[in-house]
Parts: structure tokens; C-alpha cells; sequence
């Protein structure tokens, strides 16, 4: 069986601010707990105006307050900006606040600029190519502690805070299977490299202490109306902020268009993205993840969906949860 969660970037809309938008994100999460969806994630970004879930371990704090059994976590923390003792003790925290309930998800990449990386780390010193090392120094403190280990991460000692390695190429793949790690592909908005990342994740895995069995997890798109062409017309406010992005120019998150003009080699990135995307009614998006999901076998689709509108947001993500049988199976 299939399991089906949320991906949330707390979006800031164009005529909004932040503090709606975390409104929004708790609303979501308390819905999506309601339709069935297994875990709810946030995701370390900075310096984007349209983006409200940079302090992601409070906003996971201020997530899991306000719903009761749903998992929640980080899709993900970016561990090159951060010392790993001090993410051990802020998901710690979060356990010991939410036992059982709490999820880790690790990436590599900054999730910013180079002149934003430099605000947050205060040097570019700092190697990517050290995140095998740092994730391993991050499992230590959260293992249970060992005789005279000095440096204690309180709480998080003996959390055994699940830990998802996240990624967009086959690196992640490949330090994902050699930990025994789940893993989280970024195919919502990557997909390139999708198939073989998997192929190589599972044919490589290494069983470990927190998972026996390969576990992969793909980030999926999602724009479900009650029909094909008004889910086309609310689709293109995540086109225009993904142009944005891709231009160098993130914003907020703008309110749909009827005419969006396309160059042919924009044209051509939205083309890419369509391959883990399902645009439509609830007969569209169900043919689009059974296809999807018969393609790569995945264990697990995490849902990404913007949509300018927070009540027609919400729809989306219902209808999600009626075609993939989630309402019924959390009825029962």
C-alpha cells in the first residue's frame, strides 16, 4: 500500500504576509491529518519572499501543536548551514515535545544563494562534500549515549529520530542505500535523474538498525480541481513562481492568469517537471499517479501543491485523498 503525504513550503501570496501563511500551514496540516495523509513536511528555505517556513524546526513545533497523530517534519533541514549537535537538539526537542511523531529529513544543498549561505554560516569554509560526515555525526547524537561520550545533545541522547537522507541526484541515492536511510527523491521539481536514483538506491541498499528494507519516497505535483481546465488555470501561479525562481527572481506566490506566455525553453523545464506532475479533475489525477505510481513502484508520494487560493489549496488536497482512498481508509 501506498502511502500519500504532504509537502508544504508555507507559501506567501502576493496582498499577504507571513503570518497568514503559517495560518494556512496549521489549517492544512489539520486537514490533511483528517483525509489520511501519513506525515506532513516542511522545508528549510532563505532570502525567498514566498516562503515562510525558514525556521523549520519551529514551524514543525508550531505544526505538530496544532494537530494530534499526523508525523511531521523536515522535507528538509539543509545540514551544511547548521551544526549538527544543534540539529540533534532541536529534533530532540521536537521528540520529546511530540514523541513519536517527528521525522528528519537531511539535504545537502544550501537552499539559497551563495550570499545568503554566507549570512547563515558566516563562512563559505564549509563543504558539501562533508554531509556524509556530518549526517553520521548527527545519527551519534541522536543515538543512545555511549560510555564517556563528552558531548551530549540534551534532549535528543537516545531520541532516535527517524532520519531520511533527501535528494535531487543520484549522491543522495547512493549515501541513502550505504546508510540504510530512506530516501526522498526530488522528483517534484527534479525528475531527471528519478529512475535511476531509485534503481540505484535499491539495488544498493545496506539494511541498517532503523530500516531493513529500501524505502523510497517521491515528491509528486499536484493540481486538483473539479475540472481539467480551472486545475490548468490555478496551476499557473506555480508555474509563474517557479519561472521566477529559475530566473533568479523569487517572489511571492502570484494569483493565477488566464493567458501565460511561454518561452520554448521554458516551455521546455515545465515540460520535464510534467513527468511527476497531475494537473486536473479527480479522474485526471488518478490516472496521473496510477501511471506514476505503476512507473516507479514508489512506497510513498509526498504531494507538493501551491495554489494561490488557501480554500481551493485545501480542495486540491482533498481530492487527493478521495482518489487514493485515504478518507477511507482513515474512516475506518
Amino acid at each position: 500500500m501506498t502511502n500519500f503525504s504532504v509537502l508544504d513550503l508555507a507559501p506567501i501570496v502576493e496582498g499577504s504576509n507571513a503570518g497568514r501563511a503559517l495560518a494556512n500551514t496549521v489549517d492544512l496540516a489539520r486537514h490533511a491529518e483528517a483525509w489520511g495523509f501519513t506525515r506532513y513536511w516542511l522545508a528549510e528555505h532563505h532570502n525567498m519572499q514566498g516562503i515562510a517556513s525558514s525556521a523549520t524546526a519551529v514551524v514543525i513545533g508550531h505544526v505538530a501543536q496544532g494537530t494530534r497523530s499526523i508525523r511531521v517534519g523536515s522535507g528538509g533541514i539543509m545540514l551544511p548551514n547548521h551544526a549538527p549537535l544543534v540539529i540533534a537538539e532541536q529534533f530532540g526537542t521536537l521528540e520529546a515535545l511530540f514523541p513519536g511523531r517527528i521525522d528528519l529529513g537531511l539535504g545537502r544543498a544550501p537552499g539559497t544563494d551563495q550570499q545568503t549561505s554566507m549570512a547563515l554560516r558566516r563562512t563559505l569554509q564549509g563543504d558539501i562534500d562533508e554531509f556524509p560526515r556530518d549526517v553520521m555525526e548527527l545519527k551519534h547524537y541522536l543515538a543512545p549515549p555511549k560510555e564517556n561520550q563528552r558531548v551530549h545533545a540534551v534532549p535528543g541522547g537516545g531520541a532516535q529520530v527517524p532520519i531520511w537522507i533527501l535528494g535531487s541526484s543520484l549522491y543522495g541515492a547512493q549515501l541513502a542505500a550505504l546508510l540504510g536511510l530512506p530516501f526522498a527523491f526530488a522528483s517534484h521539481f527534479a525528475p531527471a535523474a528519478m529512475m535511476q536514483a531509485i534503481d540505484i538506491y535499491r539495488s544498493r541498499f545496506e539494511p541498517s538498525e532503523q530500516q531493513e528494507r529500501p524505502l523510497v519516497m517521491l515528491g509528486f505535483n499536484v493540481c486538483a480541481a473539479e475540472t481539467d481546465d480551472e486545475a490548468r488555470f490555478l496551476r499557473t501561479s506555480a508555474i509563474q513562481s517557479f519561472l521566477k525562481l529559475r530566473s533568479g527572481t523569487p517572489g511571492r506566490l502570484p494569483p493565477p492568469v488566464d493567458d501565460l506566455e511561454l518561452t520554448p525553453v521554458q516551455q521546455k523545464m515545465l515540460d520535464e517537471m510534467r513527468s511527476a506532475s497531475a494537473v486536473g479533475s479527480a479522474e485526471t489525477v488518478a490516472k496521473e499517479i496510477d501511471h506514476f505510481l505503476l512507473k516507479t513502484g514508489a512506497d510513498e508520494l509526498i504531494v507538493s501543491c501551491q495554489i494561490y487560493e488557501h480554500p481551493k489549496r485545501l480542495r486540491s488536497y482533498e481530492i487527493v485523498s478521495e482518489v487514493t482512498g485515504l478518507q477511507t481508509n482513515a474512516a475506518a
